[in-house]
């Protein structure tokens, strides 16, 4: 039963953040290829968002929206950490770590009394900016990396994560050390646990059994006699300039597959774990994705459809997540929202649902989902907004976007094009209605560049040698 009534101070928060996940890539999102009971156990036990965001269509900059509730742009990490690509636009700059000046959602429960742990993937700078100068009293597995370079089976490799038994599976053993985190705590003190795997993101590897599973079921469904991709123009990016886009049409790979339904088991036990434990029911369980599925480049394992594109796209395919809130008997079972949200709205969530002062001068973008969780109002916000001035590794190219409402906005830096859509109408990106609509088109923009202005946005300039690079 929604229980009304003030929320009780000091939960258990568990922020769980996926790596490459698409808006389709659940069952409950409308995957009929992919199994996932547990999260869509999880999602029927709270509420779903149909309309959550990624601040960025790469990893770095989201994560570190979600942990400062901040935008890309205004933290100045607008790139995933490492990258460097150049096209007919030069790079521009970005933090490559981020900065220990930025105080986070761990940092402030931390200093409220949590225990805080990280456990998976960091990717937000060198040694002097892990999780341990981030308010996080333990890390486990968390350094620059931002793939498991060594694949997913042990032995991984990994700083601060010791090599499991060979064919230890990552996924698995992650899960294994939150689990242990749990049953060790002090139950005197809340725990914040962020959890952030590695899968679902290259390499594409999973037990070998699981994907056998989903080689007959593609079978069965007759998916290995349809056309699965769909050759692109070559890629605008000067690293790729002799390779073409690869869309996937459909999900069928058996392997991704399997990343998938075994990331679900890991989540379903960290569930029970909670339950065994006596802390199911004093426990905010938040779970999304940093970007979307990677649908166009790299093996092209999943596919977004019927959202445009994926990973480092602005198109909705690039961005738009899934994102399921639970919290036993404050937000009620089986509700759904279809408001616009973002990464940076988890600080002040979190700090909200922790009985904390809410901290404007810390997370200056993110705005508290506990209106909506609690069913006890809406946001008071006008539009949401991204910055990707940079080449993406696969496939598009430099831009901004606003959402305000049922209409997005996309600006393209290379020659300034507009797209504009409603996504209500069109959630699939095919009809620009920049031309057809120019009274929308101006208020979006003009709504676009004075938030570029105020955050201080840096745009990309002519690239010099772009002919003579040109193949």
């Amino acid at each position: 039963m929604f229980d009304p009534s003030p929320i009780p101070p000091r939960p258990n928060i568990v922020f769980v953040l996926i790596d490459d996940m698409g808006w389709k890539d659940l069952a409950s999102y409308g995957s009929d290829f992919y199994e996932t009971p547990n999260l869509d156990r999880l999602a029927s036990g709270g509420m779903t968002f149909t309309d959550a965001y990624a601040s960025c269509p790469v990893c770095s900059p989201t994560w570190a929206s979600c942990l400062t509730g901040r935008y890309p742009a205004r933290l100045g990490l607008t790139q995933w950490v490492g990258g460097h690509t150049v096209g007919r636009l030069q790079d521009v700059p970005y933090h490559h770590a981020l900065p220990l000046s930025e105080m986070t959602s761990a940092s402030v429960l931390r200093d409220a009394g949590y225990q805080t742990w990280h456990v998976g993937k960091w990717h937000l700078g060198p040694r002097q900016a892990w999780p341990e100068k981030h308010g996080f009293e333990v890390n486990i597995g968390g350094c620059d990396w931002g793939q498991p370079n060594k694949g997913y089976f042990s032995p991984y490799g990994i700083p601060g994560l010791r090599d499991g038994p060979e064919g230890e599976y990552l996924t698995d053993r992650l899960t294994d050390e939150a689990i242990d985190l749990i049953k060790e705590r002090d139950p005197a003190r809340p725990f914040f646990l962020n959890l952030w795997h590695y899968a679902v993101h290259t390499p594409i590897q999973a037990p070998e059994a699981l994907i056998e599973k989903y080689r007959q079921k593609a079978k069965h469904l007759g998916l290995d006699q349809k056309k699965t991709f769909e050759e692109g123009d070559f890629f605008p990016c000067a690293h790729k300039r002799d390779q073409r886009i690869e869309r996937r049409l459909l999900q069928s790979d058996p392997a991704y597959a399997a990343m998938v339904e075994n990331l679900d088991t890991n989540i379903g036990r960290l569930i029970d774990a909670l339950d065994a434990a006596g802390a199911g029911q004093d426990t905010l369980i938040i779970f999304t994705s940093d970007n979307g599925g990677l649908s166009t480049a790299e093996g092209s394992p999943t596919c977004n459809a019927p959202l445009s594109e994926g990973k480092g796209w602005m198109y909705e395919g690039g961005t738009r997540e899934p994102l399921i809130v639970s919290w036993p008997g404050r937000i009620e079972a089986g509700t759904a929202s279809a408001v616009p949200v973002t990464s940076t709205d988890f600080f002040p969530t979190i700090l909200e649902a922790a009985g904390l002062p809410l901290r404007s001068d810390l997370h200056a973008d993110g705005i508290s989902l506990m209106p909506l969780l609690s069913g006890t109002g809406d946001l008071d916000r006008e539009a949401i907004f991204w910055h990707y001035p940079h080449y993406a590794n696969q496939g598009d190219t430099p831009g901004c976007s606003v959402r305000a409402g049922d209409w997005k906005l996309i600006e393209y830096f290379e020659d300034g094009r507009l797209e504009l859509y409603n996504l209500v109408e069109d959630i699939g990106e095919d009809q620009n209605r920049a031309e057809s609509d120019p009274e929308t088109t101006t208020r979006l923009k003009a709504m676009l560049d004075a938030w570029k202005k105020s955050i201080g946005a840096v745009i990309p300039k002519p690239n010099p040698n772009w002919v003579a690079n040109k193949p």
